[in-house]
């Protein structure tokens, strides 16, 4: 499907910058033109409509989607599940695998990543720093923004590791956020979260599994002050609990108006962790639900994809959900959780787009090989995938008429 540059008519100038994708089909069943201009949507138009001083990109058999966000990466970690002896922190190491994720995450449609990064220990801001530099590469291809995670921040142990949040807010992390139940005393913890956060306009991304309701709910109570901008995630611990504990919890964090980050996918702590929020319940109480991908590769889930589209489908195939929801939880949801600008097919949006083969967002959920990611108007990856039956008795097994048997693979 190679793309084309046509020549304009006599009088007109061709928009190096413009990019008019051709014969989309979008989720309500029509088949149009989008024109992309500047990072923006700049118009839809029944397929033929738009004028093609552009470069063209032809979309026949492809559904239009926007394109998915992951709040819930570990690119520090990523790609290390089959690394010989202790994983490797070195800076360059970390640079390298932190993008090589990022582009792995890229290729499957996620234009916008939320990297969750650990300091403090003896590797200080060693990892943060390198993440950052992958964001630095990975510009103009996707938006990768780095969580401070930092393992203790109450007592004299904390200490350090509060001073250290606050530095790395100043070298560029644009999220804060931990896990209170590391610490001894999480709800100190939490508390010095948030006064950070309050301190440099943070927004916030706390870890919890959720399996202590008590602790979740004055979780949610203190962090309701900063309301959108708090995340909590993954909760699987939710799952495990009574379901009329749950469903308070569930209402606690309602009221809260945070957001809950699942992770269906799974990796994301210990095997006995694993698993995944109770989303059904969550949604039904009124909750933001939001998923990412978690681990990709690393000790806590070694066979990762960090897929957005892998993540709707065990919602939808596990979690009950209908698939436009599903695919929400991975694209409008998850950006603004991330606190990112929504995205619609409609004149005057981001160009953040996501074109899968296939008919209808079911149909790609269940079989979603080839896509084309857009970001910031721009082709940044394509992914192209073909099917062959290579012996003739796949045609004689399906009666089909020898005409219509595919060749024999040499």
């Amino acid at each position: 499907m190679p793309d084309s540059q046509p020549q304009p008519p006599d009088g007109a100038t061709a928009d190096t910058t413009a990019l008019l994708l051709c014969d989309a089909r979008l989720t309500d069943g029509r088949t149009v033109d989008v024109r992309l201009s500047g990072g923006r949507i700049e118009a839809v138009g029944t397929a033929g409509s738009l004028t093609p001083h552009a470069t063209r990109v032809d979309l026949s058999g492809y559904l239009l989607l926007p394109a998915p966000a992951d709040p819930h990466t570990h690119g520090d970690t990523a790609l290390t599940a089959d690394s010989l002896g202790p994983v490797s922190y070195d800076t360059e190491d970390v640079q390298r695998r932190a993008t090589e994720a990022a582009l792995l995450q890229l290729g499957h449609g996620a234009t916008a990543l939320r990297s969750h990064v650990r300091i403090g220990d003896v590797h200080a801001l060693g990892p943060l720093e390198a993440v950052l530099q992958a964001r630095r590469s990975l510009r103009g291809l996707a938006d990768l923004t780095a969580v401070a995670v930092p393992r203790l921040l109450t007592g004299v142990a904390g200490a350090d590791g509060l001073a250290m949040l606050r530095d790395a807010v100043k070298m560029g992390a644009g999220v804060v956020g931990g896990c209170p139940d590391t610490d001894p005393d999480p709800t100190g913890y939490a508390e010095a979260v948030l006064e950070v956060a309050a301190e440099h306009g943070c927004p916030v991304d706390l870890h919890t599994h959720g399996d202590d309701p008590a602790r979740l709910a004055r979780l949610a109570a203190m962090a309701g002050g900063l309301r959108p901008g708090v995340a909590i995630g993954p909760c699987a611990g939710l799952a495990r609990l009574p379901r009329e504990v749950a469903s308070r919890a569930a209402d606690q964090l309602a009221a809260a108006g945070v957001t809950v980050v699942c992770v269906p996918q799974g990796g994301c702590g210990a095997v006995e962790l694993r698993g995944n929020a109770p989303v059904r319940l969550l949604r039904a109480a009124g909750v933001r639900v939001a998923a990412g991908s978690g681990a990709l590769r690393d000790v806590s889930n070694p066979v990762g994809r960090g897929d957005p589209l892998e993540a709707a489908y065990l919602l939808a195939s596990q979690g009950g959900m209908a698939a436009r929801e599903a695919y929400g939880t991975v694209a409008g949801v998850a950006r603004q959780a991330m606190g990112l600008p929504e995205v619609r097919v409609e004149a005057g949006f981001p160009a953040e787009l996501l074109a899968v083969r296939g008919e209808r967002i079911s149909g790609v959920l269940s079989l979603a090989y080839s896509r084309i990611v857009i970001h910031r108007g721009r082709v940044v990856a394509r992914t192209s995938a073909v099917r062959e039956y290579c012996d003739s008795a796949a045609a004689v097994a399906l009666e089909l008429p020898r005409q219509g048997r595919p060749d024999t693979c040499p």
